[in-house]
Protein backbone atom coordinates (compact mmCIF):
# COMPACT_ATOMS: atom_id res chain seq x y z
CA UNK A 1 0.00 0.00 0.00
CA UNK A 2 1.41 3.36 -1.04
CA UNK A 3 1.03 6.23 1.43
CA UNK A 4 1.60 9.79 0.28
CA UNK A 5 2.96 12.33 2.74
CA UNK A 6 3.49 16.10 2.48
CA UNK A 7 7.08 16.73 1.34
CA UNK A 8 8.94 19.68 -0.10
CA UNK A 9 10.11 19.17 -3.67
CA UNK A 10 11.83 22.09 -5.40
CA UNK A 11 10.60 24.35 -2.61
CA UNK A 12 6.92 23.37 -2.98
CA UNK A 13 4.89 21.19 -0.65
CA UNK A 14 3.61 18.21 -2.63
CA UNK A 15 2.33 14.66 -1.94
CA UNK A 16 5.16 12.12 -2.16
CA UNK A 17 5.19 8.38 -1.50
CA UNK A 18 6.43 7.81 2.07
CA UNK A 19 9.11 5.29 1.11
CA UNK A 20 10.34 7.54 -1.71
CA UNK A 21 10.64 10.46 0.73
CA UNK A 22 12.84 8.32 2.99
CA UNK A 23 14.92 6.83 0.17
CA UNK A 24 15.64 10.29 -1.26
CA UNK A 25 15.92 11.99 2.14
CA UNK A 26 13.29 14.55 1.16
CA UNK A 27 12.29 17.12 3.77
CA UNK A 28 8.76 16.22 4.86
CA UNK A 29 6.14 16.75 7.55
CA UNK A 30 5.86 14.52 10.62
CA UNK A 31 4.20 14.38 14.01
CA UNK A 32 5.62 12.99 17.27
CA UNK A 33 3.75 12.48 20.52
CA UNK A 34 5.09 12.01 24.03
CA UNK A 35 2.59 10.63 26.54
CA UNK A 36 3.59 11.52 30.10
CA UNK A 37 2.31 10.53 33.53
CA UNK A 38 3.83 12.73 36.21
CA UNK A 39 7.60 12.42 35.62
CA UNK A 40 7.27 9.25 33.52
CA UNK A 41 7.31 8.98 29.73
CA UNK A 42 5.56 6.22 27.79
CA UNK A 43 8.00 4.77 25.27
CA UNK A 44 7.36 2.07 22.71
CA UNK A 45 9.50 -0.59 21.12
CA UNK A 46 8.84 -0.64 17.40
CA UNK A 47 7.49 -3.88 15.92
CA UNK A 48 9.94 -6.08 14.04
CA UNK A 49 7.86 -5.72 10.85
CA UNK A 50 8.51 -1.96 10.59
CA UNK A 51 10.41 -1.06 7.41
CA UNK A 52 13.01 0.92 9.36
CA UNK A 53 14.34 0.88 12.92
CA UNK A 54 12.47 -2.30 13.95
CA UNK A 55 12.93 -3.37 17.55
CA UNK A 56 14.21 0.01 18.72
CA UNK A 57 12.68 2.08 21.50
CA UNK A 58 11.00 5.33 20.44
CA UNK A 59 8.80 8.07 21.85
CA UNK A 60 5.15 7.21 22.51
CA UNK A 61 4.15 7.44 18.84
CA UNK A 62 4.98 9.20 15.61
CA UNK A 63 3.86 9.32 12.00
CA UNK A 64 3.29 11.54 8.99
CA UNK A 65 0.14 13.62 8.62
CA UNK A 66 -2.15 13.14 5.67
CA UNK A 67 -2.21 15.80 2.98
CA UNK A 68 -4.92 17.98 4.56
CA UNK A 69 -4.60 16.64 8.14
CA UNK A 70 -3.68 18.98 10.98
CA UNK A 71 -0.86 18.05 13.33
CA UNK A 72 -3.27 17.75 16.26
CA UNK A 73 -5.71 15.52 14.36
CA UNK A 74 -2.75 13.38 13.27
CA UNK A 75 -1.48 13.09 16.86
CA UNK A 76 -4.91 12.00 18.14
CA UNK A 77 -5.30 9.52 15.26
CA UNK A 78 -1.89 7.96 15.79
CA UNK A 79 -2.34 7.58 19.55
CA UNK A 80 -5.44 5.50 18.77
CA UNK A 81 -3.88 3.52 15.89
CA UNK A 82 -0.55 2.63 17.49
CA UNK A 83 -1.37 2.51 21.18
CA UNK A 84 -5.15 2.18 21.43
CA UNK A 85 -5.21 5.41 23.44
CA UNK A 86 -8.22 7.69 23.17
CA UNK A 87 -9.53 10.57 25.24
CA UNK A 88 -6.25 12.42 25.76
CA UNK A 89 -5.74 16.04 24.73
CA UNK A 90 -2.30 16.38 23.15
CA UNK A 91 -0.75 19.82 23.64
CA UNK A 92 1.38 21.33 20.88
CA UNK A 93 4.89 22.05 22.16
CA UNK A 94 6.99 23.06 19.17
CA UNK A 95 8.11 22.36 15.64
CA UNK A 96 11.61 20.94 15.20
CA UNK A 97 13.59 19.74 12.22
CA UNK A 98 16.10 16.93 12.04
CA UNK A 99 17.86 14.76 9.48
CA UNK A 100 18.92 11.25 10.46
CA UNK A 101 20.14 8.04 8.86
CA UNK A 102 17.67 5.35 9.96
CA UNK A 103 19.50 2.45 8.30
CA UNK A 104 18.89 0.44 5.16
CA UNK A 105 19.74 3.40 2.94
CA UNK A 106 16.87 5.44 4.38
CA UNK A 107 17.07 9.04 5.60
CA UNK A 108 14.49 10.89 7.66
CA UNK A 109 14.53 14.62 7.02
CA UNK A 110 11.54 15.63 9.06
CA UNK A 111 9.83 18.83 10.08
CA UNK A 112 8.05 17.60 13.19
CA UNK A 113 5.15 19.02 15.14
CA UNK A 114 5.69 17.74 18.68
CA UNK A 115 2.83 17.13 21.10
CA UNK A 116 2.74 16.08 24.75
CA UNK A 117 -0.31 14.44 26.33
CA UNK A 118 -0.65 13.94 30.08
CA UNK A 119 -2.17 10.56 30.92
CA UNK A 120 -4.21 9.59 33.95
CA UNK A 121 -2.62 7.03 36.28
CA UNK A 122 -5.14 4.36 35.21
CA UNK A 123 -4.44 4.66 31.46
CA UNK A 124 -4.09 1.23 29.88
CA UNK A 125 -2.60 1.38 26.38
CA UNK A 126 -3.57 -1.40 23.97
CA UNK A 127 -0.77 -1.38 21.37
CA UNK A 128 -1.29 -2.63 17.83
CA UNK A 129 1.18 -5.56 17.56
CA UNK A 130 1.81 -4.68 13.91
CA UNK A 131 3.20 -1.33 15.07
CA UNK A 132 4.44 -1.85 18.63
CA UNK A 133 6.07 -4.88 20.23
CA UNK A 134 6.39 -3.48 23.75
CA UNK A 135 5.66 -0.40 25.83
CA UNK A 136 7.20 0.92 29.02
CA UNK A 137 6.62 3.78 31.43
CA UNK A 138 10.01 5.16 32.41
CA UNK A 139 10.97 8.11 34.60
CA UNK A 140 12.44 10.93 32.52
CA UNK A 141 15.84 10.78 34.27
CA UNK A 142 16.02 7.00 33.82
CA UNK A 143 15.22 7.43 30.11
CA UNK A 144 18.11 9.86 29.71
CA UNK A 145 20.42 7.41 31.52
CA UNK A 146 19.26 4.46 29.40
CA UNK A 147 19.80 6.38 26.14
CA UNK A 148 23.28 7.45 27.31
CA UNK A 149 24.19 3.89 28.33
CA UNK A 150 22.79 2.07 25.27
CA UNK A 151 22.10 4.57 22.47
CA UNK A 152 21.80 1.89 19.80
CA UNK A 153 18.67 0.55 21.55
CA UNK A 154 16.81 3.80 20.77
CA UNK A 155 15.67 5.40 17.52
CA UNK A 156 17.78 8.22 16.12
CA UNK A 157 14.88 10.68 16.47
CA UNK A 158 14.35 9.91 20.16
CA UNK A 159 18.06 10.47 20.79
CA UNK A 160 17.83 13.77 18.87
CA UNK A 161 14.73 14.92 20.74
CA UNK A 162 16.29 14.19 24.13
CA UNK A 163 19.71 15.55 23.23
CA UNK A 164 18.74 18.72 21.37
CA UNK A 165 15.13 19.61 22.07
CA UNK A 166 14.20 18.38 25.58
CA UNK A 167 13.80 21.93 26.86
CA UNK A 168 11.25 22.59 24.09
CA UNK A 169 9.34 19.35 24.74
CA UNK A 170 9.35 18.60 28.46
CA UNK A 171 8.45 20.91 31.33
CA UNK A 172 11.19 22.29 33.57
CA UNK A 173 9.68 20.29 36.45
CA UNK A 174 10.06 17.03 34.54
CA UNK A 175 13.64 17.83 33.53
CA UNK A 176 14.67 18.81 37.07
CA UNK A 177 17.04 16.38 38.79
CA UNK A 178 15.32 14.16 41.33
Amino acid sequence: MSIEIPAWVNGELTPVDKLEAHVKGLRHKAVSVFVTRGNEVLIQRRAMGKYHTPGLWANSCCTHPGWQESGLDCAVRRLAEELGITGLSPEYRDRVEYRADVGGGLIEHEVVDIFVAEAPVDLTPEPDPGEVMDIRWIPYGALLAAVAAEPDEFTPWLRIYLGSYADRIFSAAMRAPV
